[in-house]
């Protein structure tokens, strides 16, 4: 390998992941026929909900030649996430804080929902980002205190199993209420995963799927990370009239759940594509929680090994790592993964790493130009020192963001209009 290359393959590893989790690629084996009489609704919500809409419209009309008449629907993705469609409303919306955008979209979705008939068929499209673009507040809370609340999750540490346990008791259309509203219609739902685990219940905060937590797990949460809600949260969180359904109920009778893409396919061609280059790949996992300098400070001793065993292998691993926010900086837990690992490496040779989010930005003030990751090579350290900077202070002030533009080591992909959480490839050639 050249000097570059390892930077190259690297970079080749994270957009072979992205393509298998494309919608272009999963999406079309996957969708139903249309009804026979009724209406075909579709609601797309999350980062690929653009360019599943996309794929499913240009299914519906051009390969089958559905009448776009009997064609309605709405889509909502994150801003710079849409897509263009012919018959059907895109919407671009705020996440990971929520906006009056993803409110009015939302509320679209649950009027079509809510007045669909026997034989019609809702066909609801969900990528992760869902639970921030489909923003429902339950009665009596305001927007504005769903989104300073989300605002003090995020910086809480919290993982996403313990957001969405929060969001699902505070919303008209999470927790399986979506599912709720369009009975009689037959439900189904399409997913793309991009929790740890796969669960139904959490992607998207499972707005078409049987709720398993419940209002006092949602308090508990709460307490549990020391945030105190706006009056009008804690009013909600106990009025019993905000509890979810759950298994068993009569609502889910009629529909129907499949997931079309998991971060462990985008593993599976990630491994493929290192064996093809003569590149042992190790799975560590692709479901992966905890605080992000922590999961890279293990990572770092398990390269420093095979390093010293003489290896040539890529450790690879997924899932959604964490920050708890005790700086003011710029970042997110991709960028955060990557500067704790350049410290714990301290420079060894032949060591090379990219943690990207599959999406195409990782923390960030919610805009499509904000990064995906960053990259780490053995002289990361040198090259930021070289210009004054000290890489603990950035990592202390969570400015990671700040830390890899200064040495030109982000990753920019830009939106990928799918996501299947984080990839993490360190690469040893010992």
């Amino acid at each position: 390998m050249t000097d570059n290359s390892p930077r190259v393959f690297l970079e080749a590893l994270f957009s072979a992941a992205v393509a298998a989790a494309h919608p272009s690629t999963c999406l079309p084996p996957a969708l139903p026929p249309p009804p026979a009489n009724g209406r075909l609704i579709l609601l797309a919500a999350g980062k690929a909900a653009g360019s599943m809409l996309e794929v499913a419209e240009a299914h519906y009309l051009d390969d089958l030649g559905f009448d776009p008449a009997r064609l309605a629907g709405i889509g909502v993705a994150r801003h710079g996430y849409g897509r263009p469609t012919r018959r059907l409303e895109m919407v671009e919306a705020g996440h990971p804080v929520p906006d009056a955008a993803g409110l009015a979209a939302a509320q679209k979705a649950i009027d079509l929902a809510a007045g669909a008939q026997a034989d019609d068929l809702v066909l609801v499209l969900l990528s992760g980002g869902a639970s921030a673009n489909w923003i429902a507040p339950a009665l009596g809370v305001e927007l504005d205190d769903k989104r300073a609340l989300t605002r003090a999750l995020l910086r809480s540490g919290a993982n996403i199993t313990e957001i969405n346990t929060v969001r699902k008791h505070l919303s008209r259309i999470k927790g399986g209420r979506l599912a709720a509203l369009a009975q009689p219609a037959r439900v189904v739902t399409l997913a793309i995963s991009d929790v740890p685990g796969d669960d139904p219940a959490v992607i998207g905060s499972g707005p078409t799927v049987p709720d398993p937590t419940t209002l006092a797990e949602a308090r508990d949460v709460l307490t549990r990370f020391r945030i105190e809600p706006a009056s009008s949260i804690a009013v909600a969180l106990r009025d019993g009239a905000n509890e979810s359904p759950k298994p068993g109920d009569p609502a889910f009778a009629n529909s129907e759940y499949h997931l079309i893409a998991r971060p462990a396919d985008s593993f599976v061609a990630a491994e493929k594509m290192a064996r093809d280059a003569g590149i042992e790949p190790i799975l560590i996992g692709d479901n992966l929680e905890g605080e992000a300098r922590e999961v890279a400070a293990a990572q770092a001793v398990k390269a420093l090994e095979l390093k010293g065993a003489g290896k040539r292998v890529v450790l690879l691993s997924g899932g959604e790592l964490t920050v708890t926010m005790r700086g003011q900086g710029r970042g997110g837990p991709n960028q955060e993964y990557a500067l704790a690992l350049a410290e714990a490496l301290a420079g060894a040779p032949g060591i090379y790493a990219v943690a990207g989010d599959t999406d195409g930005t990782d923390g960030g003030g919610g805009d499509a130009s904000d990064p995906a990751g960053a990259f780490v090579v053995p002289d990361t350290l040198a090259r930021a020192r070289a210009l004054g900077l000290d890489p603990a202070s950035f990592l202390a002030n969570n400015d990671s963001t700040s830390f890899f533009e200064r040495i030109g080591d982000l990753l920019t992909p830009g939106p990928t209009c799918t996501n299947v959480n984080d990839f993490r490839a360190v690469f040893v050639d010992g």
